[in-house]
């Protein structure tokens, strides 16, 4: 039975045998663009975007499958045994008495592999790291004699050299090997492609992909292969070439420097002398890996550099463990090592979606790059509790990418603020985009105090889709300015709180048959994408109505910080903030033509004219409509089983039915609508502990993760969505998809039932955590199947929200329009044997630890919040259970570094 042991407070962990679990792989990456993936065999591949990858895309099928790996060979009288463990005879021996001894040890953006055999008296141990100043991944190989006799063998490093873009992977694979330029030099194999083949069109390759190898004295290959057909052999393969063991590879028929292999599949086999080693002696080599751009060549000459001495590539992998350590200043403390180990992970999944977006690792093959919109908003979240200081502008820049209709761009650009509207200009709309914007602005505010966010002033987004998608723009083409003009041809600049207005009114409008927002082409749930016509998203039309309540709160709060009572809007938004007068805002049909004259406004001759309008008048409104909704949804949408458990109904269907309650006999719920009623108080307290028990009843799976997505509707459901043609219990139909399961936690938290929440966070972390179950390395992943397995592991949504959550509700460390409040909501077991609980993280700046001391081991709403301590010195009493530190103390401190002890009683 394999365990991942914890060896240090930073998450670095050790597991035994880890090839006997498939898909496992660890995220490589450097600070310049380099993304790599990397199995316990050193599989995986390396790239810096979809049209440069150095080593071959590989998916997680893949891993198991191919075997042309980053090896390193020992030829002992033509027997082949591998450092990473990729030989025929190791895999032959795999599973049976004869195998290996393998330890893996890991931490953030680094691995290492130690073999042992004892029959042949070898251990090497392998480690690999990416350097951070240039696209190089580096790998030190050592090679001991554990036995009693001398031990000879040559050393080959053999790297599969792609060089090429991921859709050469099939298509056009031999046509463009035809374009590989390789070229021996005295330490390795640099190859040069001659164009980018592209049936779009070629273009010149300036991209350089390499491979150097040296030992411990800092000595040079002596022989090299550059052919991967050479170094095969006929009838060879990667896990036995004939090039090592036959007369194809005497030295004679191998390359030296200056020699050329044009046309071909590359591969770079690095041969290095025949060496000796006494017992308990060992031997080192070094071999880098790397890709350089037409400006970076000379990076190329710093890696060569750098593999020269063990003791500068030692220095480089301190300093690539140390970085990535330091990279998340949150960590956490408490009863239970394996959880905090974990959420090592946790917090520093969000740094990994920034760099790999949803994209470039095994699980992830499906994707090309980028991030999409939520993805944008939703990583900021963790940025903001981690590392505020550029997250202004970043949300500046992300707010250009709002269509003046409430729709926004899909396709993200390589540049801040850069967008497109949708890949290959298919015209769709996600109706839950515009909730997420204002959630992220919101922790800005409270993280910050700065409320002065609302009046910045930024673009729109324009392209040809308009009309909320309805309609393509014919005169809009890639290449014009793609910005919101006025009918004066002027570039229009609205403020951020307009564009919030704008993102969740136009969605309030847009009702459909039972009053509900339209669902259109999906919700967050990408796979209810069947439903365009008819479809609604009760579920987010709760999200919306919780929103349209904070955005007049945090408006009420804007005027009581600046003293003002108006802002300046656009004249055309005016239409939004109508009042109730005529029952608009029960009759779908008057809402959509509301939401038509407002399209027609901006669209047709949009002015760009403003007005200034009245703070409290708009708060008001925004509290009528928020309202209103929720007592649409009360009103209508609860449902009940035969027994009188009751929950809320999350969709309607294109055929304008309703998806959930007894239907034909069947017991249809999704955990989707229950999450947005309980957060955004739709759901009044009777009705949360209705939802509560009703969710027990039909999602729990403890032993999978907890709550899955919905219950199996046992039915191809066309007239909703691709979900229900997926395997229940995989997907978005019926796994515990973790991003969902951890805001059900987050809203449960909200509303005080904190034993719940912690329930389902625990049974996420309980499933993660067994390696039996999961089989996956330490954090959260995408989702859970049927069985329990992780899958899409290290880019999910899901660690934001569950940092957030375990910051700012459990341990109740949060902001308050800049203020700092302390409101624990921690069940007994999350404290220590000594009583305490304890999270550091910054905040405003400084960097706070937070010590929750709870001797008499009192649960959540048995204790009470008594004496407080600040730096040993400062001593105040906080509420019943709450306390406050306003952001002028914090910012009249002289330390940065704080102590904050509370005692519970």
């Amino acid at each position: 039975m394999s365990k991942i042991r914890f060896i240090d407070e930073n998450g670095s962990f050790e597991i035994k045998s880890p090839q006997h679990t498939s898909g496992l792989y660890l995220p490589l990456a450097s600070t310049k663009g380099l993304k790599s993936a990397v199995a316990p065999d050193f599989g995986g591949d390396a790239k810096t975007d979809q049209n440069h990858f150095l080593i071959a895309p590989k998916s997680v099928m893949d891993l198991q499958a191919d075997r042309d790996t980053r090896n390193f060979f020992l030829i002992m009288n033509d027997e082949l045994w591998s450092a990473t463990g990729v030989s025929a005879l190791q895999e032959a021996n795999r599973f049976t008495k004869d195998e290996d001894d393998v330890t893996l040890t890991a931490g953030r953006m680094w691995q290492t592999v130690e073999r042992c055999n004892k029959a042949k008296g070898i251990k090497a141990t392998t480690s690999i790291f990416a350097l951070l100043e240039q696209n190089a991944e580096i790998m030190v190989v050592t090679i001991q004699n554990d036995g009693k006799e001398p031990l000879s063998f040559e050393a080959v490093a053999a790297i599969p050299v792609f060089g090429r873009s991921a859709d050469n992977l099939r298509d056009h694979r031999h046509v463009t090997s035809l374009l590989n330029r390789a070229v021996i030099t005295e330490d390795g194999v640099v190859m040069q492609p001659t164009l980018s083949f592209d049936e779009r069109g070629h273009k010149r390759n300036d991209s350089t992909y390499y491979v150097f190898g040296r030992d411990e004295k800092g000595e040079v290959p002596k022989h090299f292969m550059a052919d991967a057909d050479e170094y095969l052999g006929e009838g060879g393969t990667y896990l036995r070439p004939r090039s090592l063991i036959d007369g194809k590879g005497k030295k004679d028929n191998w390359m030296k420097p200056g020699d050329k292999v044009d046309g071909k599949e590359c591969v770079a086999a690095l041969r290095f002398e025949k060496i000796t080693l006494a017992p308990k002696e060992s031997y080192t080599y070094q071999v880098a890996i790397g890709i350089a751009g037409a400006d970076n060549l000379h990076e190329i000459d710093d890696v060569r550099h750098f593999i020269k001495s063990v003791n500068t590539i030692t220095e480089k992998f301190a300093e690539t463990k140390e970085y990535w350590k330091n990279i998340t200043p949150i960590h956490f403390k408490t009863g239970n090592k394996d959880f905090d180990g974990f959420m090592e992970w946790v917090a520093f999944q969000p740094t990994l979606r920034r760099i790999f977006g949803c994209s470039f690792l095994p699980h992830h093959d499906y994707g090309r790059g980028g991030r999409g919109w939520r993805d944008l908003w939703q990583d900021c979240l963790a940025l903001l509790l981690t590392d505020p200081t550029d997250v202004r502008e970043m949300l500046l820049d992300n707010f250009k990418g709002v269509r003046i209709d409430g729709t926004n761009a899909t396709i993200i650009g390589d540049k801040p603020g850069e967008f497109k509207g949708d890949r290959n200009g298919i015209p769709r709309v996600w109706m839950d985009h515009g909730f997420w914007p204002f959630l992220t602005v919101k922790l800005y505010m409270d993280q910050t105090g700065d409320l002065d966010l609302f009046k910045e002033e930024v673009t729109y987004f324009k392209d040809n889709l308009i009309h909320r998608g309805d309609r393509l723009d014919a005169s809009i083409n890639e290449d014009s300015d793609l910005a919101v003009k006025t009918s004066t041809g002027e570039t229009y600049k609205g403020s951020v709180l307009e564009h919030i207005l704008i993102e969740n009114l136009t969605a309030f409008y847009d009702a459909g048959n039972h009053g509900m927002i339209r669902l259109r082409n999906a919700d967050w749930n990408d796979a209810l994408d069947m439903a365009a016509e008819g479809g609604e998203s009760v579920a987010f039309t709760c999200g919306y109505a919780g929103n349209l309540k904070d955005i007049a709160t945090y408006l009420r709060i804007y005027m009581a910080k600046s003293k003002e009572t108006k802002l300046l809007l656009s004249k055309e938004i005016n239409i939004l903030l109508e009042e109730d007068s005529v029952g608009t805002f029960n009759n779908p049909k008057e809402k959509q033509l509301v939401l038509e004259k407002y399209m027609n406004a901006v669209e047709a001759d949009f002015s760009g004219e403003r007005e200034y309008v009245d703070i409290e008048k708009i708060a008001l409104l925004l509290e009528h409509k928020s309202e209103s909704l929720m007592k649409q949804i009360r009103a209508k949408e609860w449902v009940c089983d035969d027994e009188g458990n009751g929950w809320y109904n999350g969709y309607y269907d294109n055929n304008k039915e309703k998806v959930e309650g007894v239907i034909n006999g069947n017991v249809r719920m999704m955990l989707t609508g229950q999450v947005f009623a309980i957060m955004s108080a739709t759901a009044k307290k009777d009705a949360v502990i209705a939802i509560i028990n009703s969710a027990k009843k039909y999602l729990y799976k403890k032993h999978i993760g907890g709550y899955v997505l919905n219950t199996d509707f046992e039915e191809l459901k066309t007239d909703l969505g691709r979900m229900f043609g997926f395997a229940y219990g995989d997907k978005e139909n019926g796994a515990v998809f973790s991003h969902m399961a951890v805001m059900y936690s987050n809203a449960l938290y909200k509303r005080g039932f904190a034993k719940e929440g912690y329930e389902a966070l625990n049974s996420l972390f309980e499933t993660a955590a067994d390696f039996d179950v999961s089989h996956i390395y330490p954090g959260i992943p995408e989702y859970f199947n049927g069985k329990g397995r992780g899958l899409y592991h290290y880019l999910t949504g899901a660690a934001s929200w569950y940092l957030m959550t375990m910051i700012i509700e459990a341990f109740g460390v949060r902001g308050s329009a800049g203020d700092l409040h302390l409101e624990p909501k921690l069940t007994k077991e999350q404290f220590d044997k000594n009583g305490n609980a304890t999270i550091t993280l910054p905040f405003r700046g400084h960097t706070f630890t937070v010590i929750y001391k709870n001797p008499k081991g009192k649960d959540y709403k048995e204790y009470e919040i008594g004496q407080v301590v600040i730096d040993n010195t400062c001593i105040i009493k906080g509420q019943k259970n709450l306390v406050s530190i306003s952001e002028n103390q914090i910012d009249s401190w002289n330390e940065t570094t704080h102590v904050i002890e509370i005692e519970l009683i």
